[in-house]
């Protein structure tokens, strides 16, 4: 079942809200969660660089998989349609040339601004502290997690992002290179069981000042 899709900007941000529990007989089809995932990946990166990388742990196997790592967010687990673990990958700079290649070809940009974006941060990117490249990623990852939450919204769908989940072991859970990968962040997606309520909002006057 396909749940009515809403291009009702206040609508999809204000009706957000951080989901617990989910309705279990809502399925998301592979094809309306590979078009939120790309809907998501509009999001932008440092250099365009894309460094997110994604895992939809859908299948009760996969699940059973995360059921230790993630000890307080079990009810979301057990009820999600599916849990996205996202992942910045750390050597995202060997994708410059299927990214910026396809974008010559395409017509977004002639060849010399392809080869001066190259010579700019290629060589910088290969050669930075991998904790520097964590920040960028960490950064990066963020924002497109919160494109799918939004571009969830606007399925119909309901989100939760989790941060505490046991970071050291999901790699080898989900089978991805810890030299390489980064965990960021999981994100449960469904249809929530139960009427959302409002949160509360500090004022910006209290959090943002003018100079």
């Amino acid at each position: 079942m396909t749940y009515q899709k809403t291009n009702d900007f206040n609508e999809i941000l204000k009706g957000r809200r951080s989901v617990k529990v989910y309705d279990t007989s809502v399925k998301i089809s592979r094809e309306e969660m590979t078009e939120i995932l790309e809907t998501a990946t509009k999001a932008p990166s440092s250099v365009n660089m894309q460094p997110w990388r994604f895992v939809v742990a859908e299948s009760d196997e996969a699940k059973a998989k995360l059921k230790p790592l993630v000890r307080f967010n079990q009810r979301q687990l057990e009820t999600s349609s599916a849990f996205i673990a996202v992942f910045g990958d750390l050597r995202n700079y060997e994708n410059f040339e299927a990214i910026y290649g396809k974008a010559v070809e395409l017509g977004y940009m002639p060849e010399n601004v392809k080869n001066d974006i190259w010579d700019a941060y290629g060589e910088y990117y290969k050669t930075i502290p991998r904790e520097v490249m964590k920040d960028i990623v960490l950064i990066d990852g963020g924002l497109v997690s919160m494109q799918i939450m939004l571009a969830a919204r606007a399925h119909g769908y309901d989100t939760n992002p989790i941060g505490g989940f046991e970071k050291d072991k999901i790699n080898d859970a989900l089978g991805l290179d810890a030299d390489r990968y980064v965990p960021v962040m999981l994100i449960s997606i469904g249809k929530s069981a139960y009427e959302s309520h409002e949160s509360y909002r500090l004022p910006i006057d209290d959090i943002a000042e003018w100079q």
